[in-house]
């Protein structure tokens, strides 16, 4: 597929994922619950996650090694939140239909350099990450947010350098988004859902889905989901 493809895939599957999750209208910035909806804080609190990857404490395992599986991890949940704040940004205020939105991050600058190879994440300092996390952090915590010349760009550069490229991105975005399905559907939101699966959560599971070149089929990864929860 060209880049095109790719963005195309996962904002209509993002779409789905929302009109599913929130109701249709979504973009208004309420959902069918009448409960507030913030991108924003939702990206920032994702971005605190991804910190905790790395060994950022001076007083608590500090030579723990960085868990670069979850990094991949939290960079695909930053993305759920990015591709839905644009979403709303071009829904609420008329900048355009879903194709002119793609278009737009297609001429973000970085995101052509975010299709080739991945730098390898062992390679940058983890220290320089998290004041990368902590810029995207703090560009999401005013009142005003940079789409475009601040999120994105920032988000691709860093993404690159936790080893995650647009390749990688959507293998995993399609993996993480099948899990999000499964999870509303097997009672997340009611507060019934099982994450810890036999000792491991659930992301920990759809990881082990995800071995070999051969990334299974949407459906096929939903179906070992319901096997592997049955289990639980």
């Amino acid at each position: 597929m060209i880049p095109k493809n790719y963005l195309e895939e996962m904002f209509a599957l993002q779409q789905k994922l929302n009109d599913d999750t929130n109701g249709v209208g979504w973009e208004n910035g309420y959902t069918k619950n009448n409960k507030m909806i913030n991108w924003k804080r939702c990206i920032y609190m994702e971005c605190a996650e991804l910190i905790d990857s790395f060994s950022w404490k001076h007083w608590k395992n500090i030579d723990k090694p960085t868990d670069w599986d979850n990094v991949t991890v939290e960079i695909v949940d930053i993305w759920h939140f990015v591709m839905s704040a644009l979403l709303e940004e071009y829904q609420a205020n008329g900048r355009g239909d879903r194709e002119k939105l793609i278009l737009d991050v297609l001429d973000v600058q970085g995101f052509e350099a975010f299709t080739k190879e991945p730098i390898t994440n062992h390679s940058t300092d983890p220290m320089e990450l998290i004041n990368d996390i902590e810029s995207i952090i703090h560009g999401t915590t005013g009142f005003e947010i940079d789409l475009f010349d601040g999120l994105l760009r920032e988000y691709f550069a860093l993404a690159r350098k936790c080893g995650v490229n647009l390749k990688v991105l959507y293998k995993f975005y399609v993996a993480k988004n099948v899990l999000n399905q499964f999870r509303q559907d097997h009672g997340y939101k009611e507060g019934t859902y099982k994450k810890v699966w036999n000792g491991h959560e659930d992301n920990v599971v759809m990881l082990s889905f995800l071995e070999g070149e051969e990334a299974p089929t949407i459906n096929a990864l939903y179906k070992n989901l319901e096997k592997a929860y049955a289990k639980a």
